[in-house]
């Protein structure tokens, strides 16, 4: 196999994405909202060093986070990995805060490694991008004049 060389980008590497986000129960967010529960009991969980994957879907978290959250289990499905297809747990309700952008989403739980990765999917959603240049994630506009946002 031949390797791809760029000679004019000798040192100007691009690197990989690393940043830190909340993950919390939706479920007890909303207990929390409507008084049946405190709002000390909502399982939350600052994770840092999160690696930005454009190749993954979704948020993945390691299964420590996910029992950590308590989060409820939503099915299986067959997941592609770097070692062929697999079974993969998809877990519900996973309120998501990145970049001071929110949202609600599915994980899946990732079994064999202790980090998490933030995929396409939430990305696209929350409005950010990954600039690979700089390291860092790209807030995309979200004003009624400009938008990242599109209806075809």
């Amino acid at each position: 196999m031949s390797r791809l060389i760029f000679p004019n980008l000798q040192d100007k590497q691009m690197g990989q994405v690393i940043v830190t986000l909340t993950v919390t129960n939706r479920i007890d967010r909303v207990l929390a909202e409507r008084g049946f529960i405190p709002n000390e009991e909502v399982r939350s969980h600052i994770l840092n060093d999160v690696i930005v994957d454009i190749g993954a879907t979704l948020l993945c978290l390691p299964a420590t986070v996910i029992s950590q959250l308590g989060l409820v289990l939503g099915g299986e499905a067959n997941v592609e990995t770097s070692a062929g297809v697999q079974k993969g747990r998809i877990f519900r309700d996973v309120e998501l805060c990145v970049e001071n952008r929110q949202g609600t989403f599915d994980c899946l739980e990732l079994t064999e490694v202790p980090y998490a990765l933030l995929g396409v999917t939430p990305m696209e959603i929350l409005g950010l991008e990954p600039d690979l240049k700089n390291r860092k994630l790209r807030i995309l506009p979200m004003n009624s004049e400009q938008t990242y946002l599109s209806i075809l």
